[in-house]
């Protein structure tokens, strides 16, 4: 008995190799075998394919009679190219599970030897290159204090897959064809529903639109002020050299204009000449200064006389120790350019963000979207928002506030226990602190002997274009109070090592 347990007699296969020009399994054409020897032809491609890895260990083949029928040769071709293979070692039967390959690839050349990582010193470099944040990612580090990433191993699995099954349920064949390059009508409007209910914007749902995260949401917005005549950007300083190094990437000048303890300083704005501006004026990312009252008036002047505003909602939702500040956007809705994601809420994997635009900019962008795209994938959109709708995502906040508010303490201690000589800045909300270290050690040779310790944190002055006092920008959100106190007095031990 042949591999697949066949039983059917070679005569009753198709005959003919007219019928059939070839096979998509392997791109096989019996046009190349010869007229005598077809199985020893199939067997010999099947041999070659295996030893040079086209077709791994544990991969099932075709039953004999679907790859005689695809070939248009009589079902005992194959199993005899099947039974040459078996005796060789190569392909076994496994009754019901099929002919599956057993034997590994032969390898065409020895193993190249493993790459050697990056070094920590040039893994922080005083001026990093556009590729820093996959460098600094993928390095292997025993805890993690880099700023940015919500606690994963929340992420709210059960709740999610729910969702995933009820949306399953109710979607048509038509729904799994190309959707609205604007996003899922269901999460525009839960998106709109979210905004007014926790950020105090009032937008009708066809003006949402729905990006792959802020960073896709910023390249529509650039390409569309680009078309308006707009190339500079001015930028908080510090600001998130991530948000800069993107800006850059599209063509934007970003000239630094001051943040102090009450945000940004309106007046070097207009000093700038800066036509456009990008804030975060919920929790400034790296200080975590909120835009106080005053300046939040100097900008809605600055704006309302032909300035544009872009909103990066960053850390919104996570406060602890004060209360909610309303949205920029919910004040200006035709000079501010809103950018909020779930990045920091459920997971930066989804890639799921959205953006609202003045009247004026809304169909650049859209066709930006379209151009890049067509649309961001539809069925996390529908999933998530049957979380917002659902309730599920107001809980998943409830639950993140409460894990995130013992891990910043945890945090807090750490650094008044390990470097109390160390200022901390932004408190009260978000995912990460940033601490000013005394004296003149380098902060990216902080980072670099942290690194080597098995410590991650990130350098302030990356997020710098002026000269700056040193500091760290650390995450709490994705470790323990454990990892964190560990990690805060490794930080301690290589400063006093490098002073």
């Amino acid at each position: 008995m042949h591999p697949d347990r066949a039983t059917t007699p070679a005569s009753a296969a198709p005959s003919g190799p007219e019928l059939h020009a070839g096979s998509d399994f392997l791109h096989l054409d019996i046009a190349d075998a010869p007229r005598g020897g077809r199985a020893a032809w199939l067997a010999d491609r099947l041999r070659v394919a295996i030893a040079d890895g086209r077709i791994a260990p544990g991969t099932r083949l075709p039953a004999t009679r679907v790859l005689a029928g695809d070939l248009g040769v009589s079902r005992g071709v194959v199993t005899e190219a099947y039974q040459r293979l078996v005796e060789e070692g190569r392909i076994t039967g496994r009754g019901r599970a099929g002919t599956v390959v057993v034997s590994a690839p032969v390898p065409a050349a020895p193993p190249a030897a493993p790459s050697t990582p990056p070094s920590p010193t040039t893994l922080f470099p005083p001026a990093p290159g556009s590729d820093i944040f996959d460098a600094v990612r993928t390095a292997p580090a025993r805890i993690d204090l880099t700023p940015g990433v919500p606690d994963l191993a929340a992420f709210p699995r059960a709740d999610w897959l729910r969702a995933e099954r009820t949306v399953l349920r109710q979607l048509s064949a038509a729904d799994f064809g190309y959707g609205d390059p604007r996003g899922a009508p269901a999460l525009r409007r839960a998106v709109a529903a979210w905004l007014a209910r926790s950020r105090g914007i009032t937008v009708d749902p066809t003006d949402v639109l729905i990006t792959a995260g802020v960073s896709q949401a910023l390249g529509l917005l650039a390409q569309a002020l680009r078309a308006d005549g707009i190339d500079h950007v001015a930028v908080e300083e510090p600001g998130s050299l991530g948000v800069r190094q993107h800006l850059n990437n599209w063509g934007m000048a970003t000239p630094p204009v001051t943040v102090d303890a009450a945000g940004l300083r309106v007046d070097e704005l207009v000093a700038s000449r800066a036509p456009a501006v990008m804030l975060t004026p919920a929790h400034q990312f790296p200080t975590g200064v909120v835009l106080n009252g005053e300046r939040r008036r100097q900008v809605a002047a600055w704006a309302r006389a032909g300035g544009v505003v872009i909103e990066d909602d960053y850390d919104a939702e996570h406060r602890y120790d004060r209360a909610p500040v309303p949205a920029l956007r919910a004040l200006l809705p035709e000079q501010v350019c809103y950018a909020g994601s779930v990045s920091k809420l459920l997971a930066p994997a989804l890639r799921v963000g959205w953006l609202l635009v003045p009247s004026r900019y809304r169909e650049a962008v859209v066709a930006a979207k379209r151009n890049a795209d067509l649309g961001t994938s539809v069925l996390p959109q529908l999933v998530l928002a049957e979380l917002m709708t659902s309730g599920a995502l107001e809980r998943q906040l409830r639950l993140l506030r409460r894990r995130h508010v013992r891990r910043r303490d945890a945090m807090v201690a750490a650094l008044t226990a390990h470097l109390p000589e160390a200022v901390v800045h932004g408190a009260a909300a978000g995912l990460h602190l940033t601490v000013t270290l005394p004296g003149d050690v380098p902060d990216t040779a902080v980072a670099a002997e942290a690194l080597e310790r098995g410590v991650k944190v990130q350098p302030l002055t990356w997020h710098c274009q002026r000269a700056h006092r040193p500091g760290l920008v650390l995450g709490y959100a994705a470790r323990t109070a454990t990892d964190i106190d560990e990690g805060v007095a490794t930080i301690a031990s290589v400063l006093r090592g490098l002073r």
